[in-house]
Formats: structure tokens, sequence, C-alpha cells
């Protein structure tokens, strides 16, 4: 190679990676705002009524979505609990502060089993879900670094991270998720008690606990709570129990009654356009942008159902 076809070479690899460059940066200074509203109707996608959840408490609703991919025989326990009306009338138990938000059955079971709700046709015991297959797994990746897993990113609409080298992937602890109260053995959990994070990503949490899934809408219902005691944040008092009014399937909700919610897709340009413009403050106000996110503060928008034009 001569010395002028190494200088072109040169200067059109730099030509080449400055246009890229200006390319990020252009779509770097969209605002979020701007590409949510810029977005097409094919960029998002309806609830799914047989894993979208509506819990009615403090006279408003906390709707979550059900992950089934990654906890299948805890969100299908969980279908079965609401479907038995299991949920209803039992109660936030613990909110303690900057970690989660726990609801279930207030009544001790070691001092008075006999009270303790039945589950009806739900299981007791399940196998722990903390994990699934990483190969196979259909993610939109962030291209920084997490210090608790090789890969993060996300996938049909919850935030994932994984380790490529064991093959699993796991919902990590991020704000709005839900997990399933265990005891010390894994397999002791089955959905009749539920927690939420309600603070930073406790994150240690991770491959510990079966995730099920994600709040939607309603968190400020959730992290709002008055907190508990020194107990872990658990109410000392019944008289601190806020009650679950009703709980249910979105699908077993009539067609006039039910939230109509549509969630932004996880995999399209629109969503990658998002994270891009999270990873780059832009904006008179910014002094400095970070160049950087993680899975846990990216929140995946949700809207009114747009009605399809006739």
């Amino acid at each position: 190679m001569t010395a002028l076809t190494v200088r072109v070479s040169l200067v059109l690899g730099a030509t080449a990676a400055l246009a890229c460059s200006h390319a990020v940066s252009a779509a770097a200074q969209r605002s979020p705002a701007d590409i949510i509203k810029q977005s097409a109707a094919s960029d998002w996608r309806p609830l799914d009524g047989q894993n979208t959840v509506v819990m009615e408490l403090n006279g408003g609703q906390v709707i979550f979505e059900l992950a089934p991919r990654f906890a299948p025989r805890h969100a299908a326990n969980i279908r079965k609990l609401a479907r038995n009306g299991y949920y209803d009338g039992l109660a936030v138990i613990r909110v303690q502060d900057n970690f989660v938000t726990q609801w279930g059955d207030p009544v001790d079971e070691e001092k008075e089993p006999a009270k303790v709700k039945p589950l009806g046709d739900a299981e007791a015991k399940l196998p722990a879900e903390f994990s699934i297959a990483y190969r196979g797994l259909p993610i939109a990746r962030l291209k920084d670094a997490d210090g608790f897993a090789p890969v993060t990113g996300f996938s049909e609409g919850m935030p994932v991270a994984a380790d490529p080298k064991k093959n699993r992937a796991w919902i990590p602890h991020c704000y709005g998720v839900i997990g399933a109260g265990r005891g010390n053995t894994v397999d002791s959990s089955n959905g009749s008690s539920l927690y939420v994070i309600i603070g930073q990503a406790p994150r240690a949490l991770d491959l510990n606990i079966t995730v099920v899934g994600r709040v939607l809408k309603g968190m400020e219902l959730l992290s709002g709570l008055p907190r508990g005691g020194s107990n872990m944040g658990f109410y000392d008092k019944p008289e601190q129990h806020v009650p679950l009014q009703r709980v249910r399937l979105l699908a077993d909700i009539p067609a006039a009654e039910r939230p109509a919610l549509e969630v932004l897709r996880t995999d399209t340009p629109t969503w990658q356009a998002l994270v891009e413009s999270r990873r780059h403050a832009s904006g008179d106000w910014y002094v400095h942008s970070a160049e950087h996110t993680n899975v846990c503060n990216i929140g995946i928008p949700t809207r009114p159902l747009v009605p399809a034009a006739s």
C-alpha cells in the first residue's frame, strides 16, 4: 500500500466516523418527549388481558404486567389467585423506605393458622424461577456496562440482565419491578405475597427471588404510602394495613370498564432512539452529559390507548 493510499484510507475512515458521530449526535438531540410524540402507531402495543393485573386500593388503580416468559409457573398461579378472588380484602402489610412495598395476607400464619385465607385451586409451592436461558431470548441490548451483569437490555417490555457464558437471563430489581415474596427455601414462593421496588434498585436481590412482572401505572399509590416500623418496614398495628379492595385480570373486567393503555414496544427503532436520547442529556439546562445509562434508569412509556381510525 502506498503512502497516498494510506492517507486516503485514513481520511475516508475519519470522514465516515465523523458522519456516524454526527448522525448519533443528531438523533440524541431529540428529546424523549419528541421521540414519543413522533412515534408511529406500530411502535405501541395494547395490554395483554391475560397477563395484566388491575389492583384497586386507596381509590385508585395499580396496573401491572406479568412476565410469563420469565416466570411462567408464578404467572399462571397469580392468574388463578386473581380469578379466585384471593387478593380481594388482603392488604399492604409492609412499606420499607427506599426498598419495597409488600402486600399479602395480614394474618400471622404461625399465630392464627385457621384464619389464613385459602388459595383455592392455586398451588401452595412453586419451583424457583430466578432465571431463564439467555440463548434465543429476543433482547434490545444496551451498550453501557453494568456492574451486575455482562449484558443488559429490554425484552418484551421487561428490563433484562444476562450472563451469556452461563446462558441465563433474568429481570433485574429495578424501580417498579414486582417479585414474589419467599421464605428461606427457594421453592416457598407462590405469588400470594408480592412486593414492588419503590427505591434505588436493590440489584443484590437479582437471582435470589422470582420476579413476576412490573408496574405499568399507579406506582404513586404504592410508593407514597406511610412507611412501616423498624422491623424491615412491616406495619406494627393492623389499623396501618392498607386494604386491597379488588384485584382482577384485565381480561375479566367488562370491556367498558377496562383501563385503556398501550405500551411502547422495546423492539423498534423508536425504542432505540429513546434509549439513545437518555444516554445523551441535551437541552439548555444541561451543562454535562454522562453519556451513559443503565437498565434501571430507562422507563418504558405507556399512554392512553389511541383508538384505531374508522
